[in-house]
């Protein structure tokens, strides 16, 4: 009886995916749809948790992957966004179809991700580390793990890395920007509290997600407000890897300035969440022979609010056909994998591109920069913005401020 595994693994698999999260699944679900024998594996003893982000997602992308979310994964409907300039006087509310979307609750959304994947016909199994990769002939052929105790040996044509931030398994496959430098890291913090004011002054944000900008509490960075639910919010900042002391000084800096404090003085936290958060450019390369890396492991982060769900599933959808259909080829050489590069880079590289350009312009603006500019744009200059359409909004902030000109004269060649 010592012997016998619940549920069994066995020794070989077409594609073994490291990492049960928003990519892994996505990759598991679209691989075993097309009849790959998949098993996607996860450290941790219950998926979703511990949660390490504002739980956003833009409604698109949840569309784009056509996943119809449970009831329970919704914490709160976003049709907008409010962007507060440092003075916490100026504010500008958007609100378009790109702003539309959810708060989640991960710890639902993530595990129903996984459960569609175990339908579509991939094995899971939780509590197993992967700690090597196998190597043979030049490829990877395989994984080390632990699993519920005992060392395994699983083989498979492709490996999978969508083990997060500070992926091992992309370091072992010798990949050597897979650690993000700390200019390129962003650290947050966040709490989850009870007794949160999403109401202030005759206005009410309850269906907003809120940004405030201001190097006081945010250097390289910013603090957020995400609701979850009317009195409820995951409130939370991500600072520059450079900044000291740490993201917690910074959050509760924040939370007692003067013209938001009285929205959490009765705030009580049921949960903390923290991590690392790589805002910089994707890995180099996504794949070698026989491997794979994808999401956050592959640092496909937005660099403006390092959201990463959306752009992870889509890296998961695209990576899950390809080995798919290499695998049945038996093709896993990298020249064949590397079209998922391709396509991920024809579908996100021209807006991811220009948003990390954005976000290098914005970390050199000073917060009067930043109150004078949040209070001369309007909600459509944003957008615009933000959809990589720089010149007609630097243009309007030159006239008010020429001397920024060197500063955002980068911008005006996208």
């Amino acid at each position: 009886m010592d012997d016998i595994d619940v549920p069994l693994i066995r020794n070989e698999y077409d594609i073994i995916i490291i990492g049960a999260g928003p990519a892994g699944s996505i990759a598991a679900k679209e691989a075993a749809k097309r009849g790959a024998s998949v098993l996607m594996i996860d450290r941790r003893k219950e998926l979703g948790a511990p949660v390490r982000c504002g739980e956003g997602l833009g409604m698109k992308h949840v569309e784009a992957m056509g996943i119809k979310l449970a009831p329970q994964a919704i914490s709160a409907n976003i049709n907008g966004a409010r962007v507060i300039a440092p003075d916490l006087k100026h504010d500008i509310v958007i609100k378009t179809p790109e702003t539309k979307g959810y708060v989640l609750d991960r710890k639902v959304f993530d595990k129903d991700l996984a459960k569609d994947a175990g339908r579509a016909g991939s094995q899971i199994a939780v509590k197993c580390e992967a700690y090597d990769l196998i190597s043979e002939g030049g490829r990877i052929a395989g994984v080390k793990c632990i699993h519920n105790g005992r060392r395994r040996d699983v083989r498979a044509k492709i490996v999978i890395a969508a083990d997060g931030a500070e992926s091992i398994m992309a370091r072992l496959a010798g990949m050597k920007d897979a650690v993000s430098t700390l200019y390129d890291t962003d650290y947050g913090y966040e709490y989850e509290l009870v007794n949160v004011k999403l109401q202030d002054g005759g206005r009410d944000f309850s269906d907003l997600i809120e940004i405030f900008f201001g190097k006081e509490w945010a250097p390289r960075g910013y603090t957020w407000i995400f609701p979850k639910g009317p009195d409820s919010a995951n409130v939370g900042v991500g600072i520059g890897g450079l900044e000291k002391p740490n993201a917690i000084h910074y959050l509760h800096k924040f939370m007692l300035a003067d013209g938001v404090k009285h929205r959490f003085e009765n705030a009580v936290p049921v949960a903390c969440k923290g991590g690392a958060i790589p805002v910089g450019a994707p890995v180099k390369e996504f794949c070698a022979d026989g491997f794979m890396v994808v999401g956050t492991a592959a640092h496909q982060v937005d660099p403006i609010h390092g959201g990463g769900i959306g752009l992870a599933m889509n890296a998961g959808r695209i990576a899950g056909i390809v080995a798919a259909e290499g695998a049945a080829d038996n093709k896993v050489d990298k020249q064949t994998l590397d079209r998922y590069k391709k396509e991920w880079y024809d579908a996100e590289w021209s807006k991811f591109n220009k948003r990390l350009m954005l976000r290098k312009v914005l970390e050199k603006l000073s917060d009067e920069d930043l109150n004078a500019i949040i209070g001369n744009l309007s909600s459509e200059d944003i957008d615009k913005t933000l959809g990589g359409d720089f010149k007609p909004v630097v243009e309007k902030v030159l006239l008010k401020r020429p001397q920024l000109l060197k500063v955002l004269s980068a911008l005006l060649n996208f």
